[in-house]
């Protein structure tokens, strides 16, 4: 059944992923905040800057309207930097029913956590909209790839089966497989927190280390983010699954990571600001590592990934000195679960 739906936010995941609804015969809104932005939206029927090559059918409209993209939609798909969601949470409240029967399911697509507060994305959107039905999609999905009707497989994370089962519904076609959850926690913490090791898998690369390298990386890096997501109540098996390893995977090793492409140039002597200019993009994980650092002091995990790459980004440590510190920490094996 075709669903009446707004598009938050017309980056490059925003415009994939409307191509996706609109694919599946949905109505849908894409806002942006510009007009000067909305008339290049639609005359290129996309994102021509970020999303070269994807255009979206002549059914989808743009608007900076925030009124006219959230009021009697019954789907609302919030797709906006992480640094911007509370404000723009805000900006739609006025718009969004209260009332049971009218209220809109609200699908987060954005990775991490505010830095103030230490809130996932979820949390943000429910302590500005109380009371409201909030889920979460997330996974391995470069929207380069999404665009081009690419395999790809994600989960949906809600508090009730129907939401999940709706939202998979929505979503789901011959080229976009949806999977669903109960583990929302641990579904936004494996998002986040991937973006972070992938700016130190980027380093590694930039620097010139190898494939064993990336590897330590990536599979140092999920027992990083399963350490913390379980001491806060999230899942193993949710870490094992898309939104951990599997994110994390295509994160650090694909060239479309806007945050592996911001640790290469970081690996290679540039500043955390030149990298991020150079990209061009926002760089999730610049946003989300303080905050990750101050979630493992504050539920007593160990990151050191995490907390070299905070060393690197914000107090000027050298690449070349935290891989070495990385390499010649305290002696230990690898299973502490396991007797010996």
């Amino acid at each position: 059944m075709s669903k009446k739906v707004g598009v938050i936010g017309a980056g490059s995941w925003g415009i994939a992923l409307a191509y996706v609804l609109s694919k599946n015969g949905h109505d849908v809104t894409v806002w942006s905040r510009s007009q000067a932005s909305v008339d290049r939206l639609t005359a290129y029927r996309g994102n021509e800057d970020k999303l070269p090559g994807v255009h979206l059918p002549e059914s989808v409209s743009y608007t900076c309207d925030i009124a006219s993209a959230v009021q009697g939609k019954e789907i609302l798909v919030l797709v906006v930097p992480s640094a911007h969601m509370r404000e723009t949470v805000r900006l739609i409240a006025p718009y969004v029913a209260e009332d049971e029967d009218e209220m809109p399911v609200i699908v987060n697509c954005t990775k991490g956590i505010e830095e103030s507060t230490l809130m996932l994305m979820s949390d943000v959107i429910l302590d500005e909209l109380p009371g409201r039905n909030v889920c979460v999609l997330s996974g391995p999905s470069h929207a380069e790839e999404v665009g081009k009707d690419m395999p790809t497989t994600i989960v949906v994370g809600a508090f009730e089966r129907d939401t999940a089962k709706l939202v998979q519904d929505v979503f789901m076609n011959d080229t976009f497989r949806v999977y669903i959850s109960p583990d929302m926690l641990g579904i936004e913490i494996g998002a986040a927190l991937k973006n972070v090791i992938a700016l130190a898998a980027g380093m590694a690369d930039g620097y010139g280390l190898g494939d064993n390298a990336k590897a330590a990386l990536i599979t140092r890096g999920i027992a990083e983010i399963s350490r913390l997501g379980m001491a806060m109540g999230g899942e193993f098996e949710t870490f094992a699954g898309l939104s951990g390893i599997g994110d994390l995977v295509v994160t650090c090793a694909s060239m479309h990571s806007r945050n592996r492409r911001a640790g290469i140039l970081i690996g290679q002597g540039k500043s955390m600001q030149e990298a991020m200019d150079e990209v061009k993009m926002v760089v999730e994980g610049v946003f989300s590592a303080k905050a990750a650092l101050a979630l493992s002091e504050q539920y007593e995990v160990d990151m050191p990934i995490v907390k070299g790459v905070n060393e690197i980004l914000f107090e000027g440590k050298a690449v070349g000195d935290g891989i070495r510190e990385l390499m010649m920490r305290e002696r230990r094996r690898e299973n502490s679960s396991l007797d010996w």
